[in-house]
């Protein structure tokens, strides 16, 4: 396991990450698009004094609407302008750092009657968002410190399938490894017969849509083996 001070500092900035997101979702109106989130989202992330991004150039990656299923790397993303209307779905993904500590947190909110809601009357965005909730709590019970990056990879992909969802993901991929350099992620994906026990944090991020469905979900949490060998979520 990661020793406590390096625990308790990725706690700290995914911390700071939540506070954001849950700011953000009392600011959005239906005047808002892509671009005015993302804006909104960074103004809120240097109030926390986390000016820097890990991901390229891209500290909010925000899709909404017609886009919200759109796979894409923050090193090509470029903010939509169009308004939200008063109903939409809104996909946020924040990648914060302070020095090299990463934070990594996305949340898909329901918008309806001009504002973010927790329980939507459109059934759809209800149940993206619990499977991935459900999906989430489920990969915490069945991961242990044996389970690869391709295990994972496999199981995540089929709990998706069976449950009537498909991975959206451009590599198919749902999570990868925290690290210090962009470029040495571990990702898990097929093949990929590392321990994930052997890095220190993971990020587990599905990013599906319901099979003939028109929306796309995303949920991210960062996630490590405690000394007991339990995972913990940070």
């Amino acid at each position: 396991m990661p020793d406590v001070s390096l625990v308790q500092s990725y706690q700290q900035i995914q911390a700071q990450a939540k506070w954001v997101m849950a700011e953000l979702s009392r600011l959005i109106t239906p005047e808002d698009s892509e671009h005015s989130i993302a804006t909104k989202a960074y103004a809120l992330l240097c109030e926390q004094g986390l000016h820097e991004t890990w991901y390229y150039n891209c500290p909010a990656l925000v899709l909404a609407g017609t886009r919200s299923c759109l796979s894409i790397s923050g090193r090509e993303y470029q903010a939509s302008t169009e308004k939200l209307g008063g109903k939409n779905l809104i996909s946020i993904d924040l990648s914060p750092c302070q020095g090299a500590i990463w934070g990594d947190y996305s949340r898909t909110f329901a918008f309806e009657f001009g504002a973010c809601v927790e329980h939507p009357k459109t059934r759809e965005y209800q149940n993206g968002i619990d499977f991935l909730k459900r999906l989430h709590e489920e990969m915490c019970a069945w991961v242990n410190p044996e389970t690869s990056f391709h295990k994972l990879y496999q199981w995540s992909n089929v709990r998706i399938r069976e449950s009537g969802f498909v991975n959206l993901d451009f590599r198919t991929n749902v999570g990868h490894s925290i690290e210090v350099e962009r470029e040495r992620r571990q990702y898990i994906q097929a093949h990929n017969q590392q321990l994930i026990s052997n890095v220190n944090f993971f990020s587990f991020e599905p990013f599906v849509r319901l099979k003939g469905g028109h929306w796309g979900f995303k949920h991210e949490d960062i996630y490590y083996f405690d000394q007991d060998g339990r995972l913990s979520c940070l």
